[in-house]
């Protein structure tokens, strides 16, 4: 099969953390081939939509990967585009997805972009507030200070960041609170996330990686002494850990949702039991799971590909 991945470009790629250098190599490996291009290679012409891809070769050993010479294909004559783009979900994010819309019901695309233009990885998680800490959305910076005043402790977010990026903590009485929340908010003028602060996260903050809705396993990421945030980006340190009972039950309760938005591959965090957020722009951690499982997880998202497209007609068994 033809894969087809948007992402940023491969000098970019961590090849011994990313899941897509994963997930590309595990194809590679099963006999897939894999094509590269970025956002801006995507283009729609005679109402179709296309890509200038080149083919591209992973490995183990340095340099890690190879280019090909550029081609253009239709993406309705691929059988899966990855759209593995790192946040933010920025104005030519949301174009791409509206470029993919062109080929919905013809050609697999993970996750789905309409999925995707819903689903901000902070705010979809207020669609299941009832496993969540207690949580404030607001730009309101009297609201937020009056809040934190309510709560203790509490820590703020950035709506639009990932990897760690913006994530503060506050406290009643702090003499810094203000100056954090004019920041993150541009002086009252955009919206952030206040979630109180849950001191279970000293022991770590879980990401449980979804395959279609059903667990892939999990991984522990436990912050730096000197930071509070535990993102593998920053420095957290990752440890082995399962899935509690508690926890598949908010993925079971989740899965009905996650599925009717084609949102496949997840990356749920939990802190202390607590639903942070709902990762699924370009869900990371299937490396370091790989590592503790003592197997590729990653063949495990090109083995669901290849059972959901038709290998006859490569158009994907998915309602349009």
């Amino acid at each position: 099969m033809r894969f087809v991945y948007v992402m940023d470009p491969m000098d970019r790629v961590l090849p011994d953390k990313d899941t897509t250098f994963a997930i590309q190599r595990a194809a590679e490996r099963m006999g897939h081939a894999s094509l590269h291009c970025t956002p801006r290679d995507v283009y729609v012409e005679g109402g179709d939509v296309w890509a200038r891809v080149r083919p591209l070769h992973v490995g183990d050993l340095p340099p890690h990967f190879t280019l090909e010479s550029a081609v253009d294909v239709r993406l309705a004559d691929v059988d899966c585009v990855f759209i593995r783009k790192d946040p933010p979900f920025d104005a030519q994010y949301l174009y791409l997805t509206q470029l993919l819309e062109v080929v919905r019901g013809r050609t697999l695309v993970v996750n789905d972009p309409r999925g995707l233009r819903d689903a901000n990885e902070k705010l979809y998680t207020l669609h299941f507030v009832r496993h969540m800490p207690k949580t404030l959305v607001a730009s309101d910076r009297d609201r937020i200070h009056r809040w934190v005043s309510e709560v203790g402790t509490a820590v703020v977010k950035p709506l639009d960041g990932a990897g760690g990026s913006g994530v503060m903590v506050v406290s009643k009485g702090d003499r810094n609170s203000r100056s954090i929340v004019d920041y993150i908010t541009a002086e009252g003028t955009r919206h952030a996330m206040v979630q109180e602060y849950l001191p279970a996260v000293r022991a770590g903050d879980k990401r449980v990686l979804l395959l279609d809705g059903e667990v892939l396993g999990a991984i522990n990421r436990v912050p730096r002494e000197d930071d509070v945030r535990s993102n593998i980006h920053v420095g957290g340190r990752v440890e082995p850990c399962s899935v509690t009972p508690d926890e598949r039950a908010v993925v079971a309760d989740l899965r009905p949702r996650l599925n009717a938005d084609g949102l496949v591959f997840v990356g749920l965090d939990f802190i202390g039991g607590k639903l942070t957020e709902v990762n699924v722009t370009s869900p990371t951690g299937i490396q370091e799971l790989s590592r503790h499982l003592g197997r590729d997880a990653a063949e495990n998202v090109v083995d669901w590909v290849v059972r959901h497209v038709s290998p006859a007609a490569g158009t994907a068994r998915l309602p349009p």
